[in-house]
């Protein structure tokens, strides 16, 4: 019997959560959303699947004994094709259709209440690989009280914008907030700094920056958490910032050794920040 299933989008999540399962002895069924291409361990053979046959996948995964479901993964929103749709998929359009018309936040509540309807328990990723998410801490480094104050700032921001649904990231430096993470995402922001923002900070001796990552307030944790890694720490430094620091118990970290390491040899803080 197959207990735990992960629908994957893209990323390295995925790949971590499938790697530790399998360690354990209880390698998942994996499904994969088509057009998504995240990076698996080797010799997994997942399963591919339209949105347009949800329905077949969940009573395919159901048939296999699967319990629990864990969604990892980045997904951006697929073209749909009307004509694709298996009936009873087709009945799923409206809830669909009306979630996503209310953003990102809404359309993966619904997507947890339909796995739900098929009697599948929607787990988040520390909950099958412990140690993901850490509790409060710092990492490395030390936050000067110029960086704190930063990093205060970015976590208001953050909750601020929370409402709106835009995205989970901040960068502040000297107060000023810098860059906003939207669409493109934390790489994409963290570029524009590197390129355009540096010359925006009022003091260039004083404090360099902070990003600060976290979930959208009220946001169903299971899914859709910020996650971070080395290359957000390697990309932090490219931008010229201080450090990162997030919400504790709110962000999980895709590789926490490679990430010290890689913020140690920057000079960056790494920040698991209490609210």
């Amino acid at each position: 019997m197959t207990e735990t299933a992960l629908i994957a989008g893209n990323g390295r999540l995925p790949g971590v959560i499938a790697a530790a399962l399998a360690a354990a002895g209880r390698a998942p069924a994996v499904a994969v959303l088509d057009g998504c291409s995240p990076d698996l361990p080797p010799g997994v053979e997942p399963l591919r699947f339209r949105l347009e046959r949800l329905a077949v996948l969940l009573d395919t995964l159901a048939a296999r004994g699967v319990g629990r479901v864990v969604l990892a993964g980045a997904i951006r929103r697929p073209p749909l094709d009307p004509e694709a749709f298996d009936p009873r998929t087709a009945t799923l359009v409206p809830r669909l259709a009306a979630a996503m018309s209310q953003g990102d936040d809404a359309a993966l509540r619904e997507v947890i209440a339909i796995l739900e309807d098929w009697g599948f328990r929607v787990v988040g990723a520390e909950e099958v690989v412990p140690g993901l998410v850490p509790g409060p801490g710092i990492l490395t480094g030390t936050p000067s009280a110029a960086d704190r104050a930063d990093a205060a700032r970015a976590a208001a921001i953050v909750a601020a914008l929370g409402p709106l649904d835009i995205g989970q990231g901040a960068v502040v430096a000297q107060g000023l907030c810098l860059a906003l993470e939207a669409l493109p995402g934390t790489d994409a922001m963290l570029q524009f700094v590197a390129e355009r923002a540096a010359g925006l900070r009022p003091d260039p001796a004083g404090a360099r920056g902070v990003l600060y990552k976290a979930p959208k307030p009220g946001q169903d944790r299971r899914v859709d958490l910020p996650t971070l890694g080395p290359e957000t720490v390697r990309a932090a430094a490219r931008a010229g910032l201080a450090g990162i620091a997030w919400e504790a118990g709110g962000v999980l970290l895709l590789d926490r050794a490679a990430m010290v390491a890689a913020a140690e040899a920057a000079g960056l803080f790494l920040w698991a920040r209490e609210t």
